[in-house]
Parts: structure tokens; sequence; C-alpha cells
């Protein structure tokens, strides 16, 4: 692989002594001034002084799957999210750009990473330390029999050179020859029975390691459940599919929206398509799709602006789209989250027509609501819309996903739409065999608590019979806090 790698040079584009050169990366100085188009990598840490539409793929630095666009602009005291800094190793995947090195070689963002990665000293392996153990008791074993020996027999009148071949002699004896390749056979019978089951051991004493676990944290969604299911026939469930309410969430689902059907799947039946995009979005494109029809035409008729894609620190989703309707200039914010972060935005509303300050009954049918679907194990999202004033913004208003100069607060909450994210059938069996081993398993997830708390007693993590700290709280009425731990 390194010669693989010593075959094809990374090469940039720099300008020096006013003559544009294609010059090899690693000959790069601080202050040269390279150019970067869409497809290339980064040759170095840069500084962008010039750009059309430059966007980044960071995710091998941060993990952000979506291109980050990069311009000029000073916008953040952290390097890593300002927008006038590029990084060596992550490619431009849009537009172009201009930019000053400002850091090369082990000095980048991601060779000095490099650098904290290999100088990370391993600790000992469980088996390494045992292996230790053992021999410091074999040595002290050896030791103590050839001294005793030796002086017994000097005792008995030998010779002292006879004295000194018993010292060697018992000493050699005691050494375990046959340890090393014990062990080693041993490891590799292991690691070739973990191979028939597709897992790779590079180091054979990560096969023991493995064996000494303690404790397993899981990630919930796709790892512990198989993501939401939409293969089912579900359309025997009855609602009105002609009232405000309905029509209002369903516009919302539809819109707010990234998946998409893959083509070519317009004769398959709904549910078995094929759908580019995350499992919860395809099972609300689904939902609508067989409810109402036809989201790729509503989606055209209803035309995106400007969208701020879902992240974990807001826990919504926000586009805002001109609306099909001639007569009503406005635009429309729609809006998807996590119900923490959708209700914290949002003004309930009874009606579409009549808006209602948020009282107690209408925060109590809420919660009710959440925590029997959440109670269920389904993961429960928020819908809010908001049809922005025309004074303010006008058609052809400049919004900004960036600066966010729309309102993401005060909309109008429509209501909530849940979906199974049941178990896959193997979870509780492994985790059964996980606990009788003496292996502690633990769900890490950012559902809400509720949710989590169900899919995790449909899996074995909280035990049958078992009462969590929130379940002792409610049997003694008395706050969490209280609770001994």
């Amino acid at each position: 692989m390194e010669s693989f790698k010593n075959m094809v040079p990374q090469y940039a584009i720099v300008l020096r002594d006013g003559e544009k050169q294609n010059v090899q990366a690693e000959e790069l100085c601080i202050g040269d001034i390279v150019e970067v188009k869409f497809g290339d990598r980064i040759p170095a840490d840069i500084r962008v002084i010039e750009s059309r539409g430059f966007k980044v793929d960071n995710s091998s630095l941060t993990g952000e799957s979506e291109p980050q666009s990069r311009s000029p602009e000073y916008t953040s005291e952290n390097p890593l999210e300002t927008k006038n800094l590029a990084f060596f190793s992550t490619n431009a995947v849009e537009g172009t750009c201009k930019g000053i090195v400002i850091m090369i070689g082990d000095n980048t963002v991601m060779g000095r990473i490099a650098g904290l990665a290999s100088g990370l000293e391993t600790g000992e392996t469980p088996i390494a330390k045992e292996i230790t153990h053992f021999i410091h008791i074999i040595t002290g074993v050896a030791v103590f029999l050839g001294v005793t020996f030796f002086v017994i027999a000097f005792i008995l009148g030998y010779h002292w050179l006879d004295a000194v071949v018993f010292l060697i002699g018992i000493i050699v004896a005691n050494v375990p020859e046959g340890l090393l390749a014990t062990v080693t056979v041993c490891l590799t019978l292991t690691a070739k029975r973990m191979a028939a089951k597709n897992c790779l051991v590079k180091n054979l004493e990560a096969v023991e390691t493995l064996g000494s676990t303690s404790t397993i944290c899981s990630d919930k969604t796709g790892t512990l459940t198989q993501n939401p299911d939409t293969s089912e026939d579900q359309s025997g469930c009855q609602y009105d599919k002609t009232s405000q309410g309905w029509k209002a969430l369903s516009r919302i689902a539809a819109l707010c929206n990234r998946a998409e059907f893959k083509t070519g799947m317009e004769n398959t039946p709904i549910l078995k398509r094929e759908v580019n995009g995350d499992a919860s979005e395809a099972a609300l494109l689904k939902c609508v799709e067989l409810a109402v029809g036809d989201v790729k035409g509503w989606r055209a008729r209803n035309k995106k602006v400007c969208e701020i894609p879902f992240n974990s620190t807001n826990k919504y989703q926000v586009s805002i789209h001109e609306t099909e309707d001639k007569n009503d200039p406005r635009y429309l914010v729609v809006m998807k989250g996590a119900l923490r972060g959708s209700w914290n935005v949002a003004r309930p509303s009874t009606s579409m027509e009549r808006k209602k300050a948020l009282d107690e009954e209408m925060k109590e049918a809420f919660n009710n609501a959440y925590l029997e679907l959440g109670g269920l194990g389904e993961r429960v999202l928020g819908f809010c819309d908001y049809m922005l004033p025309t004074d303010k913004y006008p058609l052809g208003y400049p919004f900004d996903a960036d600066a966010v100069n729309f309102p993401v607060h005060g909309l109008r909450f429509v209501g909530l739409m849940s979906m199974i994210d049941p178990p896959r059938a193997a979870v509780p069996d492994a985790v059964a065999k996980c606990r009788s081993a003496g292996i502690k398993v633990i769900m890490v997830t950012g559902d809400h608590p509720i949710t989590a708390k169900a899919i995790a007693k449909s899996v074995g993590i909280i035990s049958e019979g078992n009462e969590t700290v929130e379940d002792i709280a409610q049997r003694l009425n008395i706050p969490i806090k209280e609770v001994d731990p």
C-alpha cells in the first residue's frame, strides 16, 4: 500500500512569481497561494481568500456528513468551525477557491491528529499481564528449588561443582518451553473461529482481551433496533384524511423531508419501494405517499428555497418553501424535530384558523400523547409550521441558512407522528448471553428517555421485574432526586 501511495503523488496548482505551477503537495511552503477546485483534495491547511460556491467534505475530521461551505469570512473563534479555513486531506466537493497555505506537514490539523494517534501508548493486554505474573511465579519457584537443592547438596557433602550443576539443572528444568507454542496455538485457533464469523483479528492478543470484556456500550438505532419498519402493511389504521390538522401535518411531513424514492420504482408497491435517505424520513415519506400520494409532485409545486439540515445540537430540521397557492405570496416555514426541540420552539394551535395560548390542558394532552407513544418504544417527532408575513419576507427574500435570518421560534405546533423502531430479532438473546457471561450491556441513544426505556425493557437491558429510578420515584410518589441511588 505504501508503494502504491508513492506511485500517485498528490499535486497542487500554485501561484509563484505570477505564474501557475503544478507542484507536488509535499513541496508546498507556508505563504504559497493555491487554487483548489471540486474533486481535489486540499493539499495543506489553507486560509480561503477567494471562493465561488466552494464546499468541502470535513467528515474525516469532524464527522459532519454534510458538505460545509467555505468563504473568506471569519465566522468563529474555533478554527474547525470558521468558514475561512480548509484543511489538509479533506475533499473539495463543489465550487472553486483560492487560498493561502498556513500550515504544512505535521503542523496541519490532520498531521497533529495523526501525531496524537501514533503517539498513543497502548497499555498491556490482560493476557500479557497474566503471562508476566505467571513468569514471576515460575521464576520464584525455580530459583527457590535450585537454591534449596544447592544447599542440601552441600550439606550432604557433594563437590561444589556438582552442587552448581544441580542448581543450574533445576532452574533450567522449570522453564516452561511449551508455554509460547501453546498460547499461540490457542489464540490462533480462536482467531480462526472468529474469522469464520466474519471477524478479522489482526493482533492475536486482542482475542483474549475481547474475552475479558466487562462492559459493552451499544448504539440503539439500527444496532439494537432495525430502524423504522415500513415493510408491514399498516394501512388499516383509521384517521380523518379530510381534517385540516391532518392536511397541515402531512404537508410538513412531505416537504420537510429529504428522502426520495429511487428511480424506476413507480410500479412497485409503496411499502416495498427502496428509498434514498434516512430511515425515519423514509418512513414518513411512505406514510404520506400512502395517504395522500404524489409527494414528488407536491414538492415540485412547493419549491424549496432554503433549508437547515437536522443536527444533533438543535435536534430539528427546517425548510422554507414557496406555496402552490398562487393567490398567497407568503413563504411557508416547515419544521420537524425531536419532541423537546419542537415543543420549545412552537406555540400550539387547536385549529388551522385559531391560535390558542399554551394552556395547561393543551400541554397535558401533548404529554399524555407522548407518554403513550413513547411508552410503546416508538420514536415520536413533533411538526410545526408558520406562514411568513410578506411585509418582512417579500418574494425573492435572500434566506440564509447559516445566518438564520428567519424565525425558527414561535412557530405553530401542528402535531405528532410516531414510528415503530422495533428491536432486531436476535438482540434479546444476545443481551441475555452477554449478561449470563457477566458482561454489563449499556444502550447509548439520543432518543427521549421514555422511548429508550421501553426499548431497553423489550431487549432485556432492563430485566423483567426490575425497577428503574423513575419507577421507584413513581411508586413512592417522590421526586427522582430523593431516590437512594
